[in-house]
């Protein structure tokens, strides 16, 4: 299998066009990615752009913390699965998290996962290796597809990527039978080996290209 077929193809700029995403809907048609994983007012765009494909529309929700109400949390991914989206890349409550307000978590997550398949970014940077296994095992119990490691804004940056790869690892022994989504910092075909080599499943980036480039 391709690697290509690992991408969630990413523009999260929030600057970013319409002209520019259309770009990143054609960039992802053209190398067969898995998918494409914008903001959420670009969904209903990205569902046109992808119509008769079979790619993922994925949104962004509640960057780079997790820190809106339920409510407001609620609202943003209802709204995006009427416009269209897949699945929900949604941001777990990182202060929640290491308050251990565990409960709270839990029925946040919970919630959301009854709306579309779910991947809960638990922003691994952020985490101690005990917080990590936690996360991971909330995400399951909640009902969610997949844990995902971080954003674009996971304080881990390349001088640590081998970090990122121990805390995929961890991810996976701790929720076992979940997807695994690697994200944040992984620009290279050496970085998406390593993060697929450690039990990744899906490689989130905005390098897509240059990295089937580099494999091809």
């Amino acid at each position: 299998m391709s690697i290509a077929n690992t991408i969630d193809h990413t523009n999260i700029d929030p600057n970013a066009t319409e002209e520019e995403i259309k770009r990143t809907c054609d960039e992802a048609k053209e190398y067969s990615f898995r998918g494409v994983d914008v903001n959420p007012e670009w969904v209903s765009l990205v569902k046109k752009e992808l119509e008769g494909t079979d790619m993922k529309i994925i949104v962004l929700i509640d960057p780079p913390m997790g820190l809106s109400s339920h409510d407001e949390r609620m609202e943003i991914c209802r709204k995006a699965v009427e416009d269209g989206a897949d699945e929900l890349d949604v941001v777990m409550n990182t202060v929640d998290l290491k308050y251990k307000n565990y409960d709270k978590v839990l029925q946040d997550l919970s919630e959301i996962a009854k709306l579309a398949d779910t991947k809960v970014i638990i922003g691994s940077g952020y985490l101690t290796d005990e917080e990590i296994k936690k996360a991971s095992e909330l995400v399951k119990q909640a009902g969610a597809i997949c844990v995902k490691t971080a954003t674009s804004a996971d304080p881990l940056d390349n001088r640590e990527l081998k970090e990122k790869a121990i805390h995929v690892k961890m991810m996976k022994e701790s929720a076992p039978g979940l997807l695994i989504k690697a994200s944040g910092k992984i620009n290279t075909l050496e970085e998406a080996k390593m993060m697929i080599d450690h039990g990744a499943d899906i490689i989130g980036t905005s390098s897509g290209v240059k990295i089937i480039k580099e494999e091809n």
